[in-house]
């Protein structure tokens, strides 16, 4: 059964990860940013959960939400 948490894009010792809330080990380990990005996208897309992409430094540098946005605002 899939984990629907949200899918994080983090840096790790080797490269990126793609890691869900909720989940023990990384879901997916790639060299390049861009690579986890788009693991990552597909994976929130099939889940319909929100993606967040850290830099370098660990903080949140982009959120995108695949499903219902929990936020009442539009943009």
């Amino acid at each position: 059964m899939p984990n629907k948490g949200d899918v994080h894009v983090v840096p790790g010792e080797r490269g990126w990860r793609v890691e869900v809330e909720g989940s023990v080990r990384a879901r997916s380990n790639h060299s390049s940013q861009a690579e986890a990005t788009r693991a990552g996208r597909e994976i929130a897309r099939r889940n319909k959960s929100e993606l967040l992409l850290h830099g370098q430094n660990g903080q949140i540098r982009m959120r995108n939400t695949y499903g219902s946005d929990p936020r009442r605002s539009r943009g």
